[in-house]
């Protein structure tokens, strides 16, 4: 069964208690049963990970080049300031969709630059949640086009 890697960034972990008027009260463990849920609709498996440390990203992202048919990326906050991560991005060849809580072209200045945009498959912003599933649809959608 093909994998897929779902990576969050930093300060994912405080997801339901970490302004819960912006970023919701689903926990990441949730979003861990949305993404397996939605992983099996389309054959794939999910393996679900977490890091503060941009590094452990960049590893993870290297490491999804064997093992993974695509990613799912949550950068967090390392998405407008990470040419590290856009070039790991770049480095792998694998299909990747960001993925954000917010929507952030909706919020500050600082937050409508993303250095992974310009390198991933696409974008899903605004969704809460649910983005996460609607980033497996699209890669399971990719793929099946790609076989």
């Amino acid at each position: 069964m093909p994998e897929i890697l779902v990576l969050n960034g930093p300060n994912l972990n405080l997801l339901g208690t970490r302004e819960p008027a912006t970023y919701g009260r689903a926990t990441l463990e949730d979003v861990r049963a949305l993404c397996e849920a939605a992983g099996e609709r389309h054959g794939f498996g999910i393996d679900f990970r977490q890091s503060n440390h941009e590094g452990a990203l960049i590893d993870a992202l290297h490491e999804a080049r064997a093992r993974h048919a695509g990613v799912v990326l949550n950068a967090g906050a390392y998405t407008h300031t990470s040419v590290a991560l856009r070039d790991a991005i770049s480095a792998i060849g694998l299909p990747v969709v960001e993925v954000h809580l917010t929507n952030i072209h909706a919020r500050e200045a600082f937050r409508h630059r993303s250095h992974i945009a310009p390198v991933a498959l696409g974008m899903i912003c605004g969704f809460g949640p649910q983005g996460y599933a609607l980033a497996i649809d699209a890669l399971g959608a990719h793929l099946a086009g790609a076989s």
